[in-house]
């Protein structure tokens, strides 16, 4: 596994996901939401989830030293959400991205662990763009987006992905 590399804010902790959190992504992957809003990984089992955190996250942590976080509250360790930043193919920029089992959504754990991850991508990787794209329907993405202080762009398009996304981006000077 790829360097172990963790983060706080007052109520979260998070690390790079890993093998040992199969169980969780195979349920926030497919959540309602996820599905609708993200799309379906075609995760059935742990196995598929393993596979799916060996093959698609760990090649970029190990190439860039970031990738999806594993996102855990501290007051009872349990895993709520994931938060990350990704490298995506025809998209200028390092993309952030979050999303939260149900329960734990609308509160303001996602603004808490992204506005962390943004700090982390300027001050530790020097990343000097962060994007962020959602599908036109997300608004409480949109407002997330929004509220860490990326503006809308306009539509976008990425490479093998016929839905038009909406691109929201925060350029650091």
């Amino acid at each position: 596994m790829p360097a172990n590399k963790t983060y706080e804010t007052q109520r979260l902790l998070f690390r790079p996901t890993n093998t040992e959190d199969a169980s969780f992504i195979l349920a926030l992957l497919n959540t309602p939401k996820w599905l609708k809003y993200i799309g379906n990984r075609q995760l059935n089992t742990v196995a598929d989830a393993e596979a799916y955190i060996k093959n698609k996250m760990y090649p970029q942590l190990e190439r860039l030293g970031f990738a999806n976080n594993t996102i855990i509250r501290k007051s009872d360790n349990i895993k709520i959400g994931t938060c990350g930043l990704y490298d995506r193919e025809g998209l200028d920029g390092i993309d952030i991205g979050f999303a939260f089992l149900p329960q734990y959504e609308k509160q303001g754990y996602a603004f808490e662990a992204s506005n962390k991850l943004k700090d982390v991508a300027i001050n530790e990787f020097g990343i000097t763009k962060i994007s962020g794209i959602t599908t036109k329907d997300n608004t409480s993405s949109h407002k997330l987006l929004e509220k860490l202080g990326l503006k809308l762009m306009g539509p976008i398009s990425l490479p093998n992905d016929d839905e038009e996304l909406l691109l929201f981006e925060l350029k650091i000077h």
